[in-house]
């Protein structure tokens, strides 16, 4: 459209009409449609945006999906882009912004677009209070404090919604400004007629606290609002909303000491709200926050009403009783996310916390009677929670239960041969947990009466679950390695897989002192690797495989390569079918490194085919999902929750582009050029990747991977060459420092490993990367890694293509940007690279009358302090024999070492005596 509405020049009815019809063809269901008009959209100025936007939202006449989508638009036009679009609106229009979204506001009827409205107001007010706190929209700010003053209860919600999304709108807050802050707020908790009104000032109240959480006399002044809060939180959890409740959870988090005043008050309503069984148990477990997390911030106060939380724990240890009934939950199918925010893992999680933040000395005592009476219950929910529970409280009382570990331990083994099999498990997890927190006594002491243990429990309960199972059976079980809860499905499997995965986590504890174990342990875990991977089994592969490999690599090569055939076609049928991102990139990364420890020919043509097939099906569905969540945020319903939830999704599917590119790292590291011909089948995927409308992390793993091709596929990788050509060199300039480190490493592996083909486009790297490394901010904390990464490529160049590049000119400047302290890899290459300079006596590294050389002995030392060197690697021995070489010296060493401090000198000390 034409970029009418320019300072002065009013729009045209036409131009409007355009405009209208571009908002259309933003939410069209077409991705084309929607593409063309996003191009369209970016191009148009900021001043048209803004009026033409403005106007939008105000049109009731413009159908509300095109006003909600011009409302979404004109927010992140003022949020993300206000530097460049505001402050250049001409004084008059700035006006009329202002005076039209105060008009819009005030006159909107409908709800859900009046939200919206305050969003954008609080977007506006936020960016005109400046660095000193002052408002720059008087005007705005009054219309709020009128809206409370009147008699109209919807601008008392539109005033308070703004307030809630932006408590800082007042600015700098004199004496005054806070009482009338107070004043406002305190009237409308107050509210007995209206309870929305209640429930939105409260949320209000505690923003603000929130946004003022340094200042400690500010919660004295408003500590008179904390027992309307806390009735808010009460009330609205009985009308379903669990809002103030979350507030009241950040206040506990970031300013616990608001709530002194009325902690015990607090406390007992978080306590009666989590014993209460009428509320729905997100509410409970809410509740039960509050009370877990002042134990982490607010520990002193706490310990002074161990009262109350006397009275939480069998609150806590009632929850975790709440478990599925058996049969439900054998036959679910799959894993539900409610599964995942039960109040049994929930109250776990609560225990656990608890005891570290309170302490043994606090809690073993008001849990172990408990605990002890589960246990010995004739009811199996019992007597897993209470197993779950010494699983729980086991690093927070860890001083208090060393001294009766030997009887704990012996008590949980019994465990293991309960007639309910998630008792069993349960037994398996405790074990687990124990483990890891009173490690390395506990391996020491326990492990063969425990592996032993474990290996019965494998072996002889359910001897007949694996051949009897149906196939639409399935189990996942727990990580004990790393705490992560995956669920366990179908009960004559459940003990056996986690006592499975506790013998992997000893195979990782003992290493080799496992050796003896391995035989009967490949031979109880093989059988049941058919079920892993099933259709509809949901599998521990993630931590199975890799034990399994590891086994095998301590049995040797012939073991290795038996083991392999047994798990190879199970590994890529996971591969395409498992929907669970943690489970699947642990089975993509455990692929990467079977391949690689494998090497040449590990898999055979039916292999690869289904691979391809499985990686193309991936790549597909990461665009596809992008396309969707585009189209969610042109929805009515679209809001910050909804982007959250989007964002959650979107690295989701990064991740797992991320393990597809291990994967592919793996088979080109491993079968080299030879691999190119199955590749191409993912070639116009991966073009995709780096086009430069793709988000930045598509672009970054799309150009790791051609990174990969050229480094292990050259000289036959030229071939690709314009295809990455342009993108490898225009991503240099790009704004995320990730990019620009993946581009620069592509550009120094052409030098590197590229041969003759690359020079013409080694030559045209150079400036660009001499450009990011001179930018004033590049050795920022964000950037210096995608810098080191261009200074390392630069040393590629000059050591592999000196023909592509002035070396007089540029190895002097390279030579100044040394020494490289965050990326170990590179920083080692740069080293290497000048250590052949200075054993060649390069007349410009080693300078006139060796004027350099304090400068290198200086990088050298740098190397050593930030854990660059390692003694293993042939360079620094070669590092020490220049310093040795420059002490031959006397005058010459003493200049050299005058010039660094005592941690460097040192740091060269502990080298010559080293290597």
């Amino acid at each position: 459209m034409a970029a009418a509405g320019s300072a002065g020049v009013p729009a045209t009815v036409s131009e409007k009409q355009e405009f209208y019809q571009l908002l259309k063809n933003l939410i069209n269901p077409s991705c084309m449609v929607r593409r063309q008009a996003e191009e369209i959209y970016e191009n148009i100025p900021g001043l048209c945006k803004t009026t033409f936007l403005l106007d939008a939202v105000r049109n009731r006449r413009a159908g509300y999906e095109v006003r909600q989508m011009a409302a979404a638009l004109l927010r992140r036009l003022l949020s993300s882009g206000f530097e460049e679009v505001y402050p250049n609106l001409p004084s008059d229009v700035q006006r009329d912004v202002k005076i039209e979204l105060i008009l819009a506001v005030k006159l909107e009827t409908h709800a859900s677009m009046r939200k919206k409205l305050c969003d954008i107001f609080a977007v506006l007010a936020r960016n005109l209070i400046d660095e000193d706190g002052t408002n720059h929209w008087p005007e705005g700010l009054k219309f709020l404090i009128d809206s409370i003053y009147s008699k109209n209860v919807v601008l008392w919600e539109v005033a308070l919604h703004v307030f809630w999304h932006f408590p800082g709108i007042f600015g700098n807050q004199d004496r005054h400004d806070l009482d009338i802050i107070k004043r406002l707020l305190d009237q409308c908790i107050q509210d007995q007629e209206h309870p929305a009104i209640r429930t939105l000032s409260a949320r209000a109240a505690a923003a603000f606290v929130l946004a003022n959480e340094n200042n400690i006399a500010l919660f004295k002044d408003f500590a008179d609002l904390l027992p309307g809060i806390l009735q808010a939180v009460n009330d609205s959890c009985y009308q379903d909303d669990d809002s103030v409740l979350e507030s009241l959870v950040e206040i506990a988090d970031t300013v616990p000491k608001y709530l002194g005043p009325y902690l015990e008050d607090t406390l007992q309503l978080s306590l009666k709200l989590c014993g209460d069984s009428r509320l729905s148990n997100l509410q409970r477990q809410l509740a039960l926050e509050v009370i877990v997390t002042l134990s982490e911030t607010a520990t002193p106060m706490l310990k002074k009403h161990t009262n109350i939380i006397a009275q939480a724990v069998p609150h806590i240890l009632a929850m975790m009783v709440d478990l599925q009934d058996d049969e439900d939950w054998v036959n679910a199918d799959e894993m539900e996310e409610d599964d995942f925010d039960s109040n049994a893992v929930a109250a776990e999680s609560a225990l656990d916390r608890l005891a570290c933040g309170l302490g043994g000395k606090v809690v073993l005592p008001m849990t172990k009677e408990h605990i002890m009476q589960m246990l010995q219950s004739p009811d199996w929910k019992y007597r897993h929670a209470g197993l779950m529970a010494l699983s729980a409280i086991g690093e927070g009382c860890h001083q208090q239960m060393e001294p009766i570990l030997d009887e704990t331990v012996n008590s949980v083994l019994l465990f293991l041969q309960d007639p309910h099999p998630r008792v069993r498990a349960a037994a398996c997890t405790t074990l687990g947990q124990m483990a890891t927190d009173f490690a390395p006594g506990f391996q020491k002491k326990f492990h063969e009466t425990v592996i032993a243990a474990l290996l019965r429990t494998m072996e002889n309960q359910d001897t007949q679950d694996v051949e009897n199972m149906s196939d639409d059976d399935g189990w996942q079980f727990v990580n004990l390695g790393d705490q992560q809860s995956f669920g366990i499905k179908t009960s004559g499997l459940e003990a056996k897989a986690t006592a499975c995965q506790m013998l992997v986590y000893y195979a990782k504890e003992l290493k080799e002192g496992f050796v003896e174990y391995t035989d009967q342990v490949v031979r109880l875990m093989v059988p049941l690797l058919k079920f892993y991977f099933h259709d509809n089994v949901r599998v521990a592969a993630a931590e199975a495989m890799p034990f399994l490999l590891e086994c095998a690599r301590i049995r040797g090569a012939d073991y290795l390569s038996q083991m392999w055939q047994l798990i190879c076609d199970p590994l890529i049928k996971a591969i395409g079918t498992e929907p669970d991102t943690d489970v699947l990139s642990e089975i993509m990364n455990s692929f990467a490194k079977s391949i690689e420890v494998m090497g040449d020919g590990c898999l055979n043509d039916e292999h690869l085919e289904e691979l391809g097939g499985i990686l193309k099906a991936k790549l597909e569905g990461h665009f596809k999902n992008q396309e969707i969540r585009q189209v969610k945020r042109q929805e009515e319903n679209y809001d910050q929750q909804v982007e959250m939830s989007l964002q959650d999704e979107d690295e989701c599917d990064v991740y797992i582009l991320t393990k597809v590119s291990d994967i592919l790292h793996s088979l080109f590291s491993t079968y080299k050029e030879k691999i190119l011909p199955w590749f191409e089948q993912l070639l116009p995927l991966i073009v995709n990747l780096i086009c430069s409308s793709r988000p930045w992390p598509d672009r970054q793993w799309g150009l790791c991977i051609f990174d990969d091709i050229i480094e292990h596929c050259s000289p036959t990788s030229f071939k690709y060459v314009e295809y990455f050509r342009w993108p490898m060199l225009l991503n240099m300039r790009d704004n995320n420092p990730e990019v620009r480190q993946a581009a620069a490493y592509g550009l120094g592996v052409m030098a590197q490993f590229g041969g003759d083909d690359y020079r013409s486009l080694c030559s045209e790297a150079v400036p660009l990367l001499v450009k990011v490394i001179k930018c004033a901010n590049s050795k920022t904390k964000k950037n210096v890694i995608a810098t080191e990464n261009c200074i390392s490529a630069i040393g590629k160049i000059l050591k592999f293509k000196p023909n592509c590049v002035n070396v007089d000119e540029v190895l002097p400047h390279w030579l100044s940007w040394l020494p490289l302290h965050e990326d170990k890899e590179e920083a080692i290459q740069t080293l290497n690279f000048l250590c052949d300079l200075i054993e060649s006596n390069h007349p410009l590294v080693v300078g006139p009358n060796n004027s350099n050389l304090p400068k290198i002995i200086s990088i050298i030392a740098e190397g050593k302090i930030n854990d660059t060197i390692n003694y293993e690697d042939p360079c620094a021995k070669r590092l020490a024999n220049v310093v040795r070489q420059v002490q031959t010296s006397e005058d010459l060493w003493l200049e050299c070492i005058s010039k660094l401090d005592d941690e460097q000198q040192e740091a060269l000390h502990e080298l010559l005596n080293l290597a």
